[in-house]
């Protein structure tokens, strides 16, 4: 990863995590759902971009309860980002090429796109004239995390998980 990009996220994890939340309750910027469905969709260009993957085997190789992948996947699929096939032999797969499908477009079909629009702090009305206590850091991190999940597409992430053995699910081990 660039040294940019490195330094990109680590200042979005300084900035991002809410400091007031106990150790066991800190929140990233993206939910649990857009985690798992990043996660989910990197996992699915890097194992099988061209074919149908059972919503099961992915969650077992993800470690991601299947019943919330499920309900992930159908959001995908309704955004255009997934194509789904029902019965004994069906699963998910690309809608498009992996090179077609960037992050932000994910993060998007999930979160909506007040990410990349709102306050941080969920303050209406922040803006220039009238800014919230982290409006300027946020704005920088704002605009640097769009152009960030913009550049990157799953082909780019799949291939980076695949050569250089990038984990998907949890543990060190």
């Amino acid at each position: 990863m660039p040294t940019a990009q490195r330094a990109l996220l680590i200042l979005a994890q300084r900035v991002v995590y809410l400091p007031f939340c106990r150790q066991s309750e800190k929140q990233m910027l993206l939910s649990r759902t857009c985690e798992y469905g990043v996660r989910a969709m990197v996992y699915l260009a890097a194992e099988s971009p061209t074919d149908f993957r059972s919503v099961r085997s992915i969650s077992e190789n993800l470690e991601i309860s299947f019943h919330f992948l499920t309900k992930i996947f159908q959001q995908l699929t309704r955004f255009g980002l997934l194509k789904s096939y029902r019965g004994p032999n069906g699963g998910v797969m690309l809608s498009r090429p992996a090179s077609e499908i960037t992050l932000k477009e994910i993060v998007v079909a999930i979160e909506g796109p007040d990410l990349f629009t709102e306050c941080v702090l969920g303050l209406p009305g922040c803006c220039e004239e009238r800014p919230c206590p982290l409006h300027e850091s946020w704005s920088t991190v704002r605009v640097e995390l769009e152009t960030m999940l913009e550049g990157r597409t799953l082909d780019e992430i799949g291939a980076d998980v695949v050569r250089e053995g990038l984990r998907l699910k949890g543990g060190c081990a």
